[in-house]
């Protein structure tokens, strides 16, 4: 079965209907155990995409990094950043959707219209539309899906200097085998989310 690729489709029907800006936005971290969400706005410039664009799940950590240097040089990018306290005290999902009004408002460029990864609408000053596995449809929300793991992922990567013994680095505060037995062991780190059941360690979204 061939998997199909996100395209610029949604993007030109809105510009069509008389929309100057699109948006994309996206957001990683929901499923891991420790760490923040961190959300990414997205909108690119229609004579200028870079080629290659996709899901960042379905890209090798070296084709996202080479990716997000390209669409950091020709986009304009929002994040937002939802910290692990945010998380336990609002709940997972409460606290992405802020993350990703976050990122809009970041936006250097005020966009038209925001397509959303995912089910929900998020509570910002422009429309959105929510697209079911947007980062597989829609061309920005695929660049936004690639921001936000490369800044989640270098978060980590530093979480592991600051806090080393849990191996951040290598599994990004999902719940790994390792990372459980290593907090069974030491305890849990300043970063460790306050839940009561690991999420497995497929979900990385």
């Amino acid at each position: 079965m061939e998997i199909s690729k996100p395209t610029f489709n949604l993007e030109t029907e809105a510009l069509r209907r008389g929309l100057k800006t699109i948006a994309g936005c996206d957001e990683v971290g929901r499923g891991a155990i420790a760490g923040p969400v961190v959300a990414a706005a997205v909108i690119l410039d229609p004579l200028n995409t870079p080629s290659g664009i996709d899901d960042s799940k379905r890209l090798s950590p070296s084709r996202r990094q080479a990716l997000f240097q390209l669409i950091k040089a020709t986009s304009a990018i929002g994040i937002g950043f939802a910290s692990h306290h945010r998380v336990d005290r609002d709940n997972v999902l409460q606290a992405s959707l802020w993350a990703l009004a976050r990122a809009v408002q970041h936006l250097p460029i005020r966009p038209d219209l925001v397509l959303v990864d995912g089910p929900f609408d998020i509570e910002c000053l422009v429309p959105t539309r929510p697209i079911i596995r947007g980062d597989q449809v829609s061309l920005s929300v695929a660049a936004a899906s690639i921001i936000a793991k490369v800044v989640r992922d270098r978060f980590m990567e530093n979480s592991s200097r600051v806090h080393p013994g849990y191996n951040f680095q290598q599994h990004k505060g999902y719940g790994t085998k390792h990372h459980l037995r290593r907090i069974e062991e030491i305890g849990p780190s300043p970063i460790h989310r306050n839940i009561r059941r690991a999420i497995p360690a497929d979900d990385q979204a």
